[in-house]
């Protein structure tokens, strides 16, 4: 069992790990982007939650909205990039499966 206080206000942080997945809060300052055209997690799945703010996710090229409360799937492999749109911190916690980081 693992019991972890998610402070997402670090930038990004893995939180805790098992064999089979990893979770991770990250936080991005208005304006600042993670990832890009060659960002990829070839064997992991990223399941990413936004906790507040908003944003834009870039996946394979195509852009989608992020708002509180929206569950985004990059599948292995998906090219992706995160970026914060709004005027306040983007907050998002992550779920990797298998573990990637």
């Amino acid at each position: 069992m693992q019991l972890v206080h998610v402070d997402s206000a670090k930038g990004f942080e893995v939180l805790a790990s098992t064999k089979r997945a990893q979770a991770a809060a990250m936080t991005l300052a208005p304006g600042r982007s993670t990832g890009g055209p060659n960002n990829r997690h070839a064997r992991s799945d990223q399941w990413l939650y936004v906790i507040s703010g908003e944003g834009r996710a870039i996946l394979d090229g195509e852009e989608h909205e992020l708002n509180a409360g929206d569950l985004l799937l990059i599948e292995a492999g998906e090219a992706h990039e995160i970026a914060n749109t709004g005027e306040r911190p983007l907050q998002t916690l992550n779920i990797y499966a298998p573990p990637e980081y």
